[in-house]
């Protein structure tokens, strides 16, 4: 897929920056050619003459390069490739990116192109989850940035949670499905899976069996096929997909507040097993058994994150999916579930024991829809997501 594409490769200042060294590489194992630029900050964390060698291209640093701006230089950079790559994508470069500032040749050539964007974000976990930075990044998704990562995980700080560079085997694949040429191309696509674990004390917490499973192939299914997937998900067995931008929540209410930030989007797939209550005062220290007896647990009840998304009077996703895990009178409950909630569609399937459908490799589901109800035969989790997502690529480009 990436023989003979052109990539322009915009390092930030960031600690994260080696990583782009290994990015490079890879990108050149599978034949892509990358013309790097570098900017100030990031020639502190590598040299100019290391992303030289091993781009085998000469290394863009400065705007007012006179040689090369006698040819508008900088204009040719920008759009002469397939696509452009910022990876490490820092705080600074996205809030230019977001505010339309051009004062240096990586932020210039940021305004000035007409090629596909992708960046892969890196910085301190408590920059990350700034206000003023999820309002950037949701400018930047609703420009029509594409974004791989970050992930969660120990940083240079000595801190620990989201805001940790994506892999370089991630950011490939991510630069993979941005130029692939599939019937989602250019589709921006929200997929929520896993359970929610809603917290009773520090130690214990309400959940379900679902693994995960069958909404990771999903979002795997859609990127496949060139959608740009948002991958909002709580704390599942399986781990997510790459190539895809992936959030990772706890609880109910985290997952409505991510879903509300990845919006707008084409469609809107939702698999998450959430949780619909949640402990009312959940306590901030372990419960102990005593004498008085068991402990009471007054609940509240969770947002219903299915049905506000499908009511939606503004910025509703073209095509909403819900999914019904029953275990009785599976077609009656779903379909009355997909009118309650107000959603195009409902996959359903029976979760019982016997089936050994909750936490399997198999699954077995009837697609309801306006038209009816379609009963699809038993296959594994990854052809019903590859059958899924052949079915919303026709009806969005129908």
């Amino acid at each position: 897929m990436l023989a003979s594409k052109r990539i322009l490769l915009i390092i930030g200042g960031g600690i994260a920056a080696y990583k782009s060294l290994d990015l490079i590489r890879r990108l050149q194992d599978r034949g892509a050619s990358v013309t790097p630029v570098l900017t100030r900050a990031g020639e502190e964390f590598v040299t100019p003459l290391s992303v030289s060698g091993l781009a085998g291209h000469k290394v863009h640093r400065d705007l007012f390069d006179l040689g090369a701006e006698a040819e508008m230089g900088h204009i040719q950079l920008s759009r002469s490739a397939d696509l452009v790559v910022v990876a490490p994508a820092t705080a600074d470069l996205i809030g230019k990116m977001a505010n339309g500032l051009a004062n240096d040749l990586a932020s210039t050539l940021l305004m000035a192109t007409d090629t596909p964007v992708l960046i892969a974000p890196a910085m301190n976990v408590r920059m990350w989850q700034h206000p003023a930075m999820q309002r950037n990044l949701a400018q930047l998704q609703a420009d029509g940035i594409r974004v791989a990562g970050p992930n969660d995980g120990s940083m240079a700080c000595g801190e620990f949670g989201p805001g940790r560079m994506a892999e370089p085997m991630e950011i490939v694949a991510a630069i993979d499905a941005a130029l692939s040429q599939g019937p989602l191309s250019g589709r921006r696509i929200l997929v929520t899976s896993g359970p929610t674990h809603e917290p009773i004390d520090p130690v214990r917490y309400i959940a379900n069996r679902s693994s995960g499973a069958q909404g990771t192939a999903v979002a795997r299914a859609l990127a496949a096929l060139g959608a740009e997937v948002v991958f909002v998900t709580g704390p599942a067995d399986v781990a997510p997909p790459q190539g895809v931008q992936v959030v990772r929540v706890q609880t109910a209410r985290e997952m409505a507040e991510a879903v509300r930030n990845a919006l707008p989007a084409d469609a809107g797939v939702f698999a998450a097993a959430v949780a619909d209550w949640r402990v009312a005062r959940a306590s901030d220290r372990k419960l102990k058994k005593t004498r008085d007896g068991l402990p009471v647990l007054e609940f509240s009840e969770n947002p219903d994150i299915l049905a506000t998304v499908s009511q939606m009077e503004q910025g509703r996703p073209g095509l909403v999916v819900g999914f019904a895990a029953e275990t009785d009178d599976v077609l009656e409950n779903a379909t009355a579930k997909r009118a309650r909630k107000g959603c195009d569609w409902i996959v359903a399937n029976d979760v019982s024991p016997a089936t050994g459908i909750m936490g399997g490799s198999e699954n077995a589901v009837v697609l309801i829809t306006k038209a009816g109800a379609e009963t699809w035969p038993r296959m594994t989790k990854d052809a019903v997501a590859r059958q899924l997502a052949e079915r919303i690529a026709h009806t969005l480009n129908g």
